[in-house]
């Protein structure tokens, strides 16, 4: 056994000594054994980059030919810049290679200024972003689209906006969409339309486009639910005052008078069928009645006009002269209060002034009507009234 093991294989390499014997392993130089594993890892090392060179030289080299290939890319783009800018395929030559569609009330010589630097100009350096800004600036543009047809047009695409109604701003009578934008239309045009709108005051240019805008949202409310009962009953209004955001103060056409009612922001159809069902029996008892309060739920206020009523009482009771007002029950259950609209004049200059002023109004109110019967027509004639 010792003889055996004496004479058996040394660690290292492994040798065949011949055929059908044991293999034997041979020495190994452990100087060899780490160069050689280290040449090994390096071979396989997977961090290796195969298109690094391992020189100083491969790799001043590899950089150069990065550079050459980026300036010829840069060059060639630039020469195909110039090209484009100078080849005359792609120049706009006139206004005629300027397209527009959905043109109505807008012009095509009020749309062509916005693209008068562009006439001489190559088509890929008009900045259609710019050119749709300056399009949607003009009042009656709501959106518009600017798109290039090669090689040497552009094609605009216009979306108008839609009036809903009459704006009146002094003697001044135009157009107003459903975003409070205020229109402009000669009165030929009008006519030639036939709108049958409302007249809306209190929406002025100078007010802010989310103020005019919530006044508008605030009218479009109110058509849409007197309508919703299929009676159209929105056809027999003529004006709206939307001073107040609060409160759509219309005025109601009646015989010989109109009279201002109050209809808040919201239930304008059970506010407009209590009005009509009570309005003959509130004049006939009330001669000079101006103005209805129909805001409240159990209850409507009853104005006079100024230096007339002050109340009616019924048999027996007194009126309240700190008030001014008496109520009333009315048909429904509801309450009728009757106010002055203003305190009576103390003198006869005072009450001269107010018939002046009270006589003004219903002139200036009369020609307004007039000018919007020649530029539309409307749905319900309008008492020459108040």
């Amino acid at each position: 056994m010792q003889t055996g093991a004496a004479d058996g294989p040394l660690p290292g390499r492994v040798r065949r000594s011949g055929p059908g014997m044991p293999l034997e392993m041979e020495d190994m130089d452990p100087e060899d054994d780490e160069s050689g594993g280290a040449r090994r890892f390096s071979q396989a090392s997977p961090n290796s980059r195969w298109w690094r060179p391992a020189s100083m030289t491969g790799r001043v080299f590899l950089a150069l030919c990065a550079f050459v290939v980026l300036g010829g890319l840069t060059a060639a783009a630039l020469a195909f810049r110039t090209s484009l800018e100078r080849d005359p395929r792609f120049r706009i030559t006139g206004a005629a290679d300027i397209q527009a569609t959905g043109l109505t009330e807008v012009s095509r010589a009020a749309m062509l200024p916005v693209f008068g630097e562009d006439i001489g100009r190559n088509i890929f350096f008009v900045p259609l972003d710019e050119r749709r800004k300056e399009l949607e600036a003009i009042p009656w543009i709501e959106r518009a689209t600017v798109m290039r047809v090669l090689p040497d047009q552009i094609r605009v695409n216009v979306v108008e906006r839609q009036p809903v109604a009459f704006t009146r701003q002094g003697s001044q009578i135009g157009l107003v969409d459903a975003s409070g934008v205020l229109l402009t239309m000669p009165a030929a045009a009008m006519a030639a339309h036939h709108y049958s709108f409302p007249v809306l005051t209190g929406i002025d240019g100078g007010d802010p486009a989310a103020s005019r805008k919530a006044r508008m949202a605030m009218y479009l409310r109110m058509m849409s639910d007197l309508d919703s009962s299929g009676q159209h009953y929105s056809q027999q209004i003529s004006e709206i005052d939307l001073t107040d955001p609060e409160d759509a103060r219309v005025l109601m056409p009646e015989q010989g008078a109109d009279i201002l009612a109050h209809f808040g922001e919201d239930h304008f159809l059970e506010r407009y069928l209590r009005y009509k069902a009570h309005i003959a029996e509130w004049r006939q008892q009330y001669p000079h009645l101006a103005a209805v309060d129909l805001r409240y739920d159990q209850q409507v206020v009853l104005e006079m006009a100024s230096g007339k009523e002050t109340a009616a009482a019924a048999p027996g009771a007194q009126p309240d002269s700190q008030a001014g007002a008496l109520p009333k029950p009315s048909a429904d259950g509801s309450t009728t209060s009757t106010t002055p609209q203003g305190p009576a004049p103390k003198a006869e200059s005072s009450s001269s002034a107010a018939r002046k002023k009270a006589a003004q109004e219903k002139k200036r109110r009369a020609e307004a009507r007039r000018e919007i019967r020649h530029a539309s027509r409307p749905a319900v004639p309008v008492a020459e009234g108040q």
